[in-house]
């Protein structure tokens, strides 16, 4: 059955009437609520005007429900009891659901990944549901928590928090790069590279350091992923973003070649707007201090 909702009373008049039924007086409804005794009174008062009929008597010093009183209280008793219960189910069911995430499958096993034990050291109670995929979710259609883009932060319809730089650079393997840790252009142009199919900000960052992407000596993949794995064979020169590579790069499984300085494209938090559970504040924050 559908509500009605504008011929229903103030749901702070009905909450009112509830309490002094359940406690048996004005004084003791108010302590209950944190309010005043007048404050109650007016309500119950209110409620009667609305409804047409007394709810509540004189009794000698205290008070009693009239018939419509009795049935109106029964009636909100069973209604605020599962009110509250339907609340409880999903504050519980929220707590134990996992933590479900977007992302690229990239950043999830370059970034995400070699991180997260960190993370369940300090919250082994927090389940997370990772779900890598190249394609931008609607989060709230998918059923999200959080997303974690790459991009210029202008997304509509969602909050975006800069987490980390998406900057491209160019890396090598040790031993392609034979001792070097810099390349010039011409040096660049001749060498073989190892790239991921259909990325068109590769190619233009290519562009930008000079180079003729299409006279390239190249491997394509389809993939990020794939890429870099061959890239740390020593298979040819890399584009990545430096968000992705640092650790390759701090562990020496890679050299820096080139590396662009740019802000933006990065890698955001996105969030749908909204209260959020208290699962995904926790790794929210866990998030900004990892990066």
């Amino acid at each position: 059955m559908a509500v009605e909702w504008k011929t229903l009373p103030p749901l702070s008049a009905l909450r009112a009437f509830q309490a002094v039924a359940d406690s048996g007086g004005y004084a003791q409804a108010a302590r209950k609520l944190n309010v005043t005794h007048a404050a109650v009174a007016q309500q119950v008062r209110a409620l009667e005007s609305h409804l047409g009929v007394a709810l509540v008597v004189r009794e000698g010093r205290g008070m009693a429900l009239t018939a419509e009183g009795a049935d109106l209280a029964r009636a909100l008793t069973d209604g605020f009891a599962t009110i509250q219960t339907g609340i409880e189910a999903l504050r519980e069911g929220g707590a134990s659901r996992p933590v479900r995430i977007t992302l690229t499958p990239s950043f999830a096993t370059q970034w995400l990944m070699p991180r997260l034990k960190e993370f369940w050291d300090l919250h082994p109670d927090i389940a997370l549901s990772l779900h890598p995929d190249a394609r931008v979710a609607d989060l709230r259609r998918d059923g999200m928590d959080l997303g974690l883009r790459y991009g210029n932060g202008d997304w509509p319809g969602v909050d975006a928090r800069f987490l980390a730089s998406g900057r491209m650079a160019v890396a090598g393997a040790p031993e392609l790069m034979e001792g070097r840790d810099s390349l010039s252009a011409a040096e660049m142009q001749d060498m073989e590279w190892i790239l991921t199919r259909d990325w068109p900000e590769q190619e233009n960052y290519l562009k930008s350091l000079g180079l003729r992407p299409g006279e390239l000596s190249r491997t394509e993949f389809n993939s990020e992923d794939l890429s870099l794995a061959a890239a740390r064979q020593g298979l040819g020169l890399v584009v990545e973003s430096h968000a992705l590579i640092e650790d390759d790069v701090d562990a020496g499984r890679l050299v820096l070649v080139r590396d662009s300085r740019e802000v933006l494209p990065a890698y955001f938090v996105v969030t749908p707007p909204g209260p959020q559970r208290a699962a995904t504040k926790a790794f929210v924050k866990w998030l900004f201090a990892a990066a």
